[in-house]
């Protein structure tokens, strides 16, 4: 028996080791899925916006006439907006600036839209257009919650993946740090409203 014992203790300890990093492993997998879930959520967010603003332009376009260029801003802004995309497995700091950046060129179209609109009185009082805006108003809530759920699901999982000796397995496994979503530049500014 006492032969056997070294055997037996070196299996328990392979096993042990082996459970050990299988959860470093599991856990990772698990807190990367609720980060690529929270990144979904974030894309179905700014996707409805972007199917609100047609509604928006073709509804302002019919009731009011309307400077032009006001209107194509906030087309170019959206379609720059939905050109960029993600890799949700490895968003980089680089990535999120760059999508950020085309969809705060979307808000502050939207701005100015809202503004100008503000000079035509026929347009304030179509029903359309007030539903719109407050869809618009509502879908700019739920942008938020989304990126703030995704802030969320990002941190335990760079916690898990940085945190020793998670870290010395993590790269071995292909985890990589995911980026934060940052205010854009200049948003730390009072928007200024020009009539």
């Amino acid at each position: 028996m006492r032969r056997f014992l070294p055997w037996i203790i070196g299996i328990v300890v392979l096993f042990l080791i082996y459970s050990w990093i299988k959860g470093i492993n599991n856990t990772a997998v698990t807190l990367n899925q609720n980060v690529e879930q929270a990144w979904g959520d974030v894309q179905t967010s700014y996707q409805r916006r972007n199917d609100l603003i047609g509604n928006l332009v073709n509804t302002v376009k019919g009731a009011a006439d309307f400077e032009k260029g006001t209107l194509t801003a906030v087309i170019e802004a959206r379609a720059k907006a939905t050109s960029v995309t993600v890799d949700p497995t490895n968003i980089t700091p680089a990535q999120l600036a760059e999508f950020n950046k085309a969809q705060s060129g979307v808000s502050s179209a939207l701005s100015r839209l809202l503004v100008t609109v503000e000079a035509y009185p026929e347009l304030k009082a179509n029903q359309n257009f007030l539903k719109l805006q407050d869809e618009l108003a509502s879908t700019e809530n739920q942008i938020l919650t989304a990126r703030t759920r995704f802030n969320e699901a990002v941190k335990p999982y760079n916690s898990h993946i940085k945190t020793f000796p998670n870290s010395m397995f993590a790269g071995l496994f292909g985890f990589k740090e995911k980026a934060y979503f940052n205010a854009v530049e200049g948003a730390e500014k009072p928007v200024e409203v020009k009539f």
